[in-house]
């Protein structure tokens, strides 16, 4: 389990991070349906694991959005501590958060298994 400490600077740096990928930075291959999911700050604070998710389908894309991303790490990271005070603002490292392409195709495998049923329409009157 990690710190208190640090469960706060990676909510914060999340937060931050978000903002500054979404508004600050200006770059025409950053898509706008990009969500920064978690943030795992190692706890001598010198690196951070940034997880993105993409909703995109198409995995080139995704792999092409990180890998700018991660070119561009050290500017995201003077744009965020411009916003945050730290002592030492971490190195990010981007990596791509599939969660929830992971909850799709596990949700997909279910309804093959087990298709919904029908909703019942029949509307029961109350007793007058």
């Amino acid at each position: 389990m990690k710190p208190r400490r640090i469960e706060r600077i990676n909510s914060l740096l999340k937060e931050v991070l978000s903002e500054v990928i979404l508004h600050d930075l200006k770059h025409r291959n950053v898509p706008e349906l990009i969500t920064v999911t978690n943030v795992d700050t190692s706890n001598d604070l010198t690196s951070a694991k940034v997880f993105v998710s993409l909703i995109e389908g198409n995995a080139e894309k995704k792999e092409a959005t990180i890998s700018m991303l991660q070119k561009m790490a050290s500017y995201i990271a003077l744009l965020a501590s411009k916003k945050v005070t730290l002592r030492y603002f971490p190195a990010l490292t981007f990596k791509i958060d599939d969660s929830m392409d992971k909850y799709m195709k596990i949700d997909s495998i279910l309804r093959k298994i087990n298709p919904p049923s029908e909703p019942t329409t029949d509307i029961v009157p109350e007793n007058e």
